[in-house]
């Protein structure tokens, strides 16, 4: 990862699941969650008010997905790049992700193994898809 510390919203509306990433991302020194959000407009609020370097992003989010989420953040808080943490592995869904401004899109049931090369990978300004994703994906990646 880089060297500088890489700050970190984390968006999801399930609290223990917010709990686990925070909990997971602090055994990296470089790594710190500097908020938090349970749903796509305290999301895009967020992004814009605190300017992180990296959105994690659940695509499952309370009245408006993720996707749009990703896509107002794109546009109000361009320099932070998202990476779509989520549980659904449809490909219509993680295509569409990647095309609102997913940078990469990773399963939640492999987080503690995806997650660290998912930042790194997006940070870089590269894609990155989880293993789990095995059919093509169509999108601009």
């Amino acid at each position: 990862m880089q060297p500088s510390t890489i700050r970190v919203l984390v968006v999801d509306d399930f609290a223990p699941w917010q709990s686990f990433i925070e909990r997971y991302l602090s055994a990296y020194s470089n790594v710190r969650v500097i908020g938090f959000a349970a749903d796509a407009l305290e999301a895009v609020r967020k992004a814009e008010e605190l300017l992180p370097d990296l959105v994690l992003l659940d695509v499952g989010l309370r009245e408006t997905s993720g996707i749009e989420a990703a896509r107002q953040i794109r546009e109000r808080a361009p320099a932070s790049a998202i990476l779509f943490l989520s549980n659904s592995s449809d490909p219509d869904i993680v295509s569409a992700a990647l095309t609102a401004g997913g940078g990469g899109y990773v399963l939640k049931t492999a987080a503690t193994k995806e997650l660290l090369a998912g930042t790194e990978a997006v940070l870089m300004g590269k894609p990155f898809l989880s293993r789990g994703l095995s059919y093509p994906i169509q999108c601009s990646l």
